[in-house]
């Protein structure tokens, strides 16, 4: 299966720098909305089957045009939702707590599932939630399916579950509104990216160390 990872359009709390993770959130800021709105032509080339959204406004917003244009519904799960900030939602990400929340996501795609944020999920609360939803859109039989979510979300579980994503890589290359990830596998026999934001991924062995994009792909 192909597997398409969208980040939402821009949100109003993105502009701030502010950690939002809670359900049902904010909706997206006018060029959010022209974001979601150039997703049909950015993806014309994908031969999407089945397309998903999480239960947060942002996500289901900018899945709407794609939705319209494909004539598919928005199938709405929770397992695809933003990782869940605790006792540091609606604080400014930039006061350092941004920083403790990515550090602590990431050690889950490391290995580290037990560590928790306060007042939040783990990781194998997390993982298994975003698993299930994998799963069922690998269950369906579509050959392609984009999965609208969230940055942190996409980020740590590719690194957890993409072969030649590594930890590093992810935590480096942050992903831009409306960016997506690429990726071709299945539940049974794992994942490969294919490529992170327009970026190609390769293997160790095949260019660069696990996760590093070809040089000159992504502007670099």
């Amino acid at each position: 299966m192909r597997l398409l990872l969208i980040r939402h359009g821009q949100t109003p709390a993105n502009v701030d720098y502010v950690l939002d993770t809670a359900v049902p959130g904010p909706g997206l800021t006018a060029l959010g909305e022209q974001q979601a709105a150039a997703l049909p032509a950015a993806l014309a080339h994908e031969d999407i089957e089945a397309l998903y959204a999480s239960t947060l406004v942002r996500t289901q917003l900018t899945a709407a045009p794609l939705a319209a244009a494909r004539g598919l519904d928005v199938l709405v799960r929770d397992g695809i939702r933003e990782i869940t900030a605790g006792d540091v939602e609606g604080l400014p990400g930039g006061s350092g707590v941004g920083d403790r929340y990515m550090r602590t996501v990431f050690a889950w795609a490391a290995g580290e599932v037990e560590l928790r944020m306060p007042g939040g999920e783990d990781g194998v609360e997390f993982l298994a939630r975003y698993d299930a939803v994998v799963a069922e859109a690998a269950a369906s039989g579509a050959g392609t399916v984009a999965l609208v979510s969230h940055g942190a979300a996409i980020r740590v579980w590719s690194a957890a579950r993409a072969h030649n994503v590594d930890v590093p890589f992810a935590a480096a290359h942050r992903l831009d509104n409306t960016g997506v990830v690429i990726l071709e596998g299945s539940p049974q026999d794992g994942w490969k990216a294919l490529s992170w934001a327009g970026a190609t991924v390769t293997p160790a062995g095949e260019g660069g160390p696990a996760g590093r994009p070809v040089e000159g792909a992504d502007g670099d």
